[in-house]
C-alpha cells in the first residue's frame, strides 16, 4: 500500500537521489487502465509540481521547483510520470502519462545552454545534454485511453529527460565525457 495518496504532500525528503539503484532501474509497466493506486501517486506527483512551482508554497515546503517527476524518483518501480509544462499559448498543461515511449523525433538536436537540472541530482553538473527537438510519444492516460502526443523544444526536452527516468538512464549520462561542451554535429 502505498503512501503517496491523492492529498499527500510529497517533500523533498521523498525524492530519490541518485546513486539509489531504483534510478538506474529500467521501470515496470502499469496495467492498463491504471489502477486506483497509480492515479493516487500521479495526482500526489502532480500535486508536488504544482507545489514546487508556487513560489509561497515553494517555500513554506522547501521545494525545488520541478517540470517533471516519475515514479522512480519517489521510490515507485513504475512506468509513469508527471510533467506541469507551459503550451505555446502561455497555458499551464497537466501531463499525466502511464507507460510512454517515443515512437518518433525529429533529427534536429536542441539542448539547454545552462545544462539541465535534475531533482533527484544535488550537485551543479556543466554540459551540454544534446535532445531530440520535436518527439512524438504514444502512452494511455488516466482513463486507460492510447494517446499519441507531439512536443517540441523545451517541453520536448522535457519529455526525453523523464522517460530517460524510466529507462534508468540519468541526463548527466548523455554528456560527453571528453567535452562537456560539444555538441553533435547536427545541433
Amino acid at each position: 500500500m502505498s503512501k503517496f495518496k491523492r492529498d499527500y504532500i510529497i517533500m523533498m525528503d521523498d525524492i530519490i537521489r541518485e546513486g539509489d539503484p531504483i534510478l538506474r532501474t529500467v521501470t515496470e509497466p502499469v496495467s492498463v487502465p491504471p489502477s486506483e493506486e497509480d492515479k493516487e501517486e500521479m495526482a500526489a506527483m502532480m500535486l508536488f509540481l504544482k507545489n514546487s512551482q508556487d513560489p509561497e508554497l515553494s517555500k513554506k515546503y522547501k521545494l525545488r521547483a520541478g517540470v517533471g517527476l516519475s515514479a522512480n524518483q519517489i521510490g515507485l518501480n513504475k512506468r509513469m510520470f508527471a510533467a506541469l509544462l507551459t503550451d505555446d499559448k502561455g497555458v499551464d498543461r497537466e501531463i499525466a502519462l502511464f507507460n510512454p515511449k517515443i515512437i518518433s523525433h525529429s533529427t534536429t538536436m536542441v539542448y539547454i545552454p545552462e545544462s539541465e537540472g535534475c531533482l533527484s541530482v544535488d550537485r551543479p553538473i556543466q554540459g551540454f545534454v544534446p535532445r531530440y527537438e520535436k518527439v512524438q510519444i504514444k502512452a494511455w492516460n488516466e482513463k486507460g485511453e492510447e494517446i499519441k502526443v507531439r512536443y517540441k523544444g523545451f517541453n520536448a526536452i522535457v519529455m526525453q529527460h523523464e522517460i530517460d527516468h524510466l529507462n534508468g538512464i540519468m541526463f548527466y549520462d548523455r554528456i560527453n565525457k571528453d567535452n562537456p561542451f560539444k555538441l553533435p554535429t547536427d545541433v
